[in-house]
């Protein structure tokens, strides 16, 4: 076997040259496909005795690939999502091999070829709002943690950021003058502007301090220790509130609620308000118009319980309702201008 077939080469070049420079993928989807490739050199290893410094393309064929996939989920106890995102990485790599070698592509297709399984998208969660007050509310703003936390959770409510993002946020990315904004470099490093609230500005300043006058590379969010904080750190704040506020706001008990859960509201915020989808998915970063029209099927759910409430119980009853939305002409023209 000639060594420009050997998967040692091609996995170098695909982990360096395809997803940092070419395609310029965040460190979490690099890390997510560097670590599919060693589980598969790994599996390779023990159940075909392989070497993993010998192991060929032509090796790695559809069966051995749909054994890994099986070991997975049978074995190691991984998800259906999770099995799906291995199988994602290893499509990506042999289309990328199949570009390099022709001679490869139709066995490269036949890896592409293997199908991700279907899944039961679960019930998106969201906050009434009554809920989302008392997680603003459960952070002690007298102590400089609680300060910190109340800035975070507000923040994450304002942009609908994920938390990776705002833990790799710098001072640089914030622009708090007469146009305040936040730039965010979401999947596949894509950049991205949010508007801010006044209020969240105020608030900003106010935990920055003097750091806002310093370095534009320092972090915006640290945590205790003084270091950046990181996205462990924020879901740990963001549970830590929600425990808080589930003890005066009894519904909040059954909820799980995490900092995707207040980017689920963000989004179910901006529906009832007018704002297209598009702006909705150009706001919160998506890369597929099919998950943000997940928001939009929720937005439906909340018309239809504010419909009951209003039924017509008799002929006599009439239903008076006025429209509660108006359309902010400023955050419009500042989204149709990125």
């Amino acid at each position: 076997m000639s060594d420009h077939h050997l998967m040692g080469p091609f996995v170098r070049r695909f982990l360096i040259e395809e997803l940092v420079i070419d395609r310029n993928l965040s460190p979490n989807t690099q890390k997510s496909y560097r670590d599919t490739t060693r589980l598969l050199f790994n599996f390779v290893a023990e159940h075909y005795s392989i070497d993993p410094t010998r192991t060929t393309v032509e090796q790695l064929d559809a069966v051995v690939i749909r054994a890994f996939l099986t070991h997975l989920e049978n074995d190691q106890g991984n998800s259906i999502a999770t099995r799906n995102q291995r199988l994602a990485a290893l499509h990506s790599l042999f289309r990328f091999i199949g570009r390099l070698v022709p001679d490869l592509i139709e066995h490269a297709a036949q890896i592409q070829a293997i199908p991700l399984r279907r899944t039961i998208v679960p019930t998106m969660t969201y906050l009434e709002k009554h809920e989302i007050d008392a997680l603003l509310d459960a952070p002690d703003r007298r102590r400089e943690q609680g300060r910190r936390d109340y800035t975070l959770i507000l923040f994450l409510y304002n942009t609908g950021a994920r938390a990776t993002e705002v833990a790799q946020l710098t001072i640089a990315d914030l622009n708090l003058g007469l146009s305040p904004s936040v730039r965010f470099y979401g999947k596949g490093r894509k950049i991205r502007m949010c508007p801010l609230w006044k209020h969240t500005t105020k608030i900003l300043r106010s935990l920055l301090g003097p750091r806002i006058e310093g370095p534009g590379e320092s972090p915006v969010f640290l945590n205790v220790r003084g270091q950046p904080i990181t996205r462990y750190g924020i879901h740990a704040l963001v549970v830590r509130a929600a425990v808080k506020a589930a003890m005066s706001v009894s519904s909040l008990q059954e909820k799980r609620v995490s900092p995707h859960t207040i980017r689920h509201n963000t989004a179910v915020r901006l529906l009832p308000a007018g704002v297209d989808i598009n702006t909705i998915r150009a706001w919160l970063g998506h890369v597929s118009l099919e998950t943000t029209n997940r928001y939009a099927e929720v937005d439906l759910e909340m018309k239809a319980k504010a419909l009951e409430t209003c039924a017509v119980t008799s002929q006599n009853s009439a239903i008076k309702y006025a429209p509660k939305w108006h359309v902010d002409c400023d955050l419009m023209s500042f989204l149709g201008s990125l």
